[in-house]
């Protein structure tokens, strides 16, 4: 029920609201449900973001990995990657020295295959849990992680027990590298 009018001045009438009725013991008044509705958008918001873990593990962002169709060790690394909840799309090329040089590999950096995931380079044998660490921390400084050859132990190079100590190398576009990652 809306409330009455009453004259402010000559020609100029002020309506006054009275609480809507939702039921006889409980009455809101538009302020009140504005309130309401504002913090249940809010709070919806902020559960939404908490709730996703694809975007905090990174595994929304598409990961395309380029390798040669006749290399076995990339194939290997592409399980390990699905294994460990990522979900790579395989391109074969022959071309690999030119996607390399075209996205902006250091050379020293290189190794059998190269994966795009959003904005960054992933070069070589790199661990999905790097991965999934560079995803999450987005760095803005970074335009990609390197497993520098093909280190034995590393996903897709497993060899028995043989597992050599290697490092995730981070570059940025100016060519500036530190390490990401070291693993033993």
């Amino acid at each position: 029920m809306y409330g009455s009018q009453w004259p402010l001045a000559a020609g100029i009438h002020v309506r006054t609201l009275t609480p809507m009725r939702m039921t006889d013991s409980m009455t809101m008044t538009r302020r009140s449900w504005l309130v309401s509705v504002a913090g249940t958008l809010a709070g919806g918001m902020a559960l939404s973001a908490l709730a996703s873990p694809a975007s905090a593990a990174g595994v929304a962002t598409p990961l395309t990995v380029y390798k040669d169709p006749s290399c076995g060790c990339c194939t290997k690394w592409v399980a390990h990657l699905t294994a460990n909840g990522l979900k790579p799309v395989v391109k074969d090329r022959t071309d690999m020295a030119a996607l390399k040089d075209s996205l902006g590999v250091p050379k020293q950096l290189r190794s059998c295959h190269t994966a795009v995931a959003g904005k960054y380079i992933i070069e070589g044998h790199v661990p999905a849990a790097d991965v999934k660490r560079l995803l999450a921390s987005a760095p803005k400084d970074v335009i990609g992680i390197a497993v520098p050859d093909m280190p034995s132990g590393s996903p897709g190079m497993e060899m028995g027990d043989r597992k050599d100590r290697y490092d995730v190398i981070a570059f940025g576009s100016g060519g500036a590298t530190h390490v990401f990652a070291t693993h033993a």
